[in-house]
């Protein structure tokens, strides 16, 4: 049997777990006037009078409001000089002020008023002119800019994606801080879900636990969890019918949490049983082309450049080539922070320049159709010096924990 995998009962596993929480800090009042700055410099730089950023993990990063997107705008509107000005409906106003960590004016509007309109009176009212260019965040919905733009005159409204994720993609100490965190919770999750399977256990159960472990050690709960057993684990993603565990399958779960919005993302792959040589030779190249990915993250070197690295692991290993099966389907990785996915992403065509404080995901998976799928993720952060794992990568096909290391 596998070390680690199997053996205790799920109460067992539970009683283990602490909560692990201490000490961590939610991102501080300063640190968000920070972000507001440096979206301002670069919003001069470019010559825009305004920038628009939409509910959701933007309007979080920048001024600490967390809300989640609907039908109803809610945003702040950054000017380039200045401080930022809140829109909400009027019957949200108390909450809106209640959850603001960012200080600000907030205009409201009736249900049956627009917002849109609202929001370019409020850019009048700050002076933003007609012919001025004005930025809006990626996720604000194509519906609620179509109406916006009827509703600009001769304002330019641009794409102010770019600085967005500009200010983004460069994580500072105090977002490392939580994010380490974090990962060490699910990585404590993921041993503990290891230790209750059984044969014949089902998927739904151990999400189950995934999601009472995760409380334990004291997140609101799991952001996902994907398990997945057997031929289901070539599957990246899942499938509609999870088969439940046999002895020799391979085990694959791949879950997370937030810690104050940040997110985990960790995968484990590991055979319940003993591994077959076929699971053993495939395990061992997965872990060398993650060890390639990791190798080939230098700092200035293009994020495509860590994904070609993969795929030359694997394709000498006699997978692939390229995106073909069985082999790696999808992309070595992806950004990660208050969204699970975000950019940059290491995949061909990203040419974006490794920096201090990205953060990225790695996991080549290798998938065999028929057969199994075998993903190894971990995180890893850029620093001065390089790249540095969050969480050390699996020790061994036959010791995927490191129990015995």
């Amino acid at each position: 049997m596998t070390l680690g995998v199997g053996g205790a009962s799920p109460e067992q596993a539970l009683a283990r777990l602490q909560v692990m929480t201490a000490g961590a800090e939610p991102i501080a009042l300063a640190e968000y006037r920070l972000r507001i700055e440096r979206l301002q410099q670069l919003m001069q730089a470019q010559g825009l009078a305004a920038v628009f950023v939409d509910a959701g993990s933007s309007l979080f990063y920048f001024t600490g409001l967390k809300w989640n997107p609907s039908e109803r705008m809610v945003g702040a509107l950054v000017p380039a000089r200045g401080g930022v000005h809140y829109i909400a409906p009027a019957f949200e106003e108390g909450t809106v002020r209640d959850l603001q960590v960012l200080p600000g004016s907030i205009s409201v509007w009736a249900e049956h008023e627009s917002p849109f309109t609202l929001l370019v009176g409020m850019l009048a009212e700050i002076e933003v002119r007609d012919g001025a260019r004005v930025g809006l965040c990626h996720s604000l919905p194509f519906g609620m800019y179509e109406r916006l733009r009827q509703a600009a005159g001769g304002m330019q409204l641009v794409d102010g994606g770019a600085l967005v994720e500009q200010c983004r993609r460069c994580k500072s100490p105090a977002e490392l801080a939580l994010m380490q965190r974090a990962k060490d919770m699910t990585l404590e999750v993921h041993k503990a879900a290891a230790s209750i399977l059984r044969e014949g256990i089902t998927t739904t159960e151990v999400t189950r636990f995934i999601e009472s472990a995760h409380r334990k050690v004291g997140a609101p709960g799991s952001t996902f969890c994907i398990v997945l057993f057997g031929e289901d684990s070539a599957y990246p993603h899942g499938v509609r019918q999870p088969r439940p565990l046999h002895d020799g399958d391979m085990v694959l779960i791949d879950t997370g949490c937030q810690l104050y919005g940040y997110n985990s993302d960790i995968t484990r792959s590991y055979v319940f049983g003993t591994p077959s040589a076929r699971q053993r030779e495939l395990w061992n190249l997965e872990k060398a082309a993650q060890q390639a990915a990791f190798d080939a993250a230098l700092l200035g070197a293009p994020c495509e450049r860590v994904d070609a690295a993969a795929r030359r692991c694997l394709e000498a290993g006699g997978l692939g080539p390229d995106y073909a099966l069985p082999g790696l389907p999808h992309r070595t990785g992806h950004g990660i922070g208050l969204d699970i996915h975000e950019g940059p992403y290491l995949v061909r065509g990203d040419s974006t320049p490794l920096d201090v404080g990205m953060c990225f995901s790695n996991e080549p998976m290798i998938c065999v159709p028929g057969e199994f799928g075998i993903r190894l993720e971990d995180h890893f952060y850029m620093t001065a010096e390089g790249p540095r794992w969050f969480t050390q990568p699996s020790h061994s096909v036959d010791d995927p924990f490191g129990l015995n290391a």
